[in-house]
């Protein structure tokens, strides 16, 4: 019997999501939590009833919570099934990605490789930066859990499949501080990419480049942000900036 659903995801969303889920099922329990410290904190007979609904969150579910949930865990990814993994997005901007989107997939041991039961896809413009590209993918998954909000509220069974199959390079942490070291023989349309891609300097890792034992790292040059007008400067002060 399903009766709670339990939602991974951050404060801001947490409550809109539950509100379209209990008009579609007044009498569903929801259960809201951040942290995969709060999830295993459930109980299992609730695990056992219900069904667990992820969205844009880093957390990831270990199998051992996974196989205790009664009616599956289905995750919203911010991406679409040809750019699996972490934060997509920076990977697509660096690639000029011309199509883009989001998906809905149920959740498996494997980060991004469950069977998918919804995707959306959108035209990327040219020039869109991963600020804007976000965005647009938020969106696009907005309207996907609420395509899905119905069944995932008052279907027992599992969600349908789609005949889609996962692609593409999972992007990783360790991928994306690859990319942001810049080699000093760089052409300037791979390095123009890495700056929109990563230029911002996005969970602290900002493109670097080290040169004759120095480490430079890309900043502001004025008012206007690095990725529209790039300079490469110490990352540090000069004595402490030998590799």
């Amino acid at each position: 019997m399903l009766d709670t659903v339990i939602l991974l995801t951050g404060p801001v969303d947490e409550t809109v999501l539950a509100e379209v889920l209990q008009r579609h099922n007044p009498a569903l329990a929801i259960r809201s939590v951040k942290t995969l410290a709060e999830l295993e904190a459930i109980d299992g007979d609730t695990l056992a009833r219900a069904r667990l609904v992820a969205f844009v969150t880093p957390v990831i579910v270990p199998a051992r919570i996974l196989d205790r949930i009664g009616h599956g865990g289905y995750n919203f990814h911010p991406g679409p099934p040809h750019y699996p993994g972490w934060v997509p997005s920076h990977l697509a901007v660096y690639e000029r990605a011309t199509q883009y989107g989001a998906t809905a997939h149920r959740m498996t041991a494997r980060v991004d490789a469950g069977p998918i039961v919804d995707v959306g896809l959108f035209a990327v413009p040219p020039g869109t930066s991963v600020l804007d590209l976000e965005r647009m993918a938020f969106k696009a998954l907005a309207r996907l859990f609420w395509q899905q909000a119905k069944p995932l509220a008052t279907q027992a069974t599992p969600l349908a499949e789609l005949p889609v199959a996962w692609s593409g390079r999972k992007s990783t942490r360790r991928m994306y501080e690859a990319l942001c070291e810049i080699p000093a023989d760089i052409t300037k349309d791979d390095l123009d990419r890495r700056i929109a891609a990563f230029g911002e300097g996005h969970f602290g890792t900002f493109p670097t480049v080290t040169l004759h034992g120095h480490r430079f790292r890309l900043v502001d040059v004025d008012s206007r942000a690095a990725v529209e007008s790039p300079a490469l400067a110490p990352a540090e002060p000069r004595s402490m900036a030998a590799v």
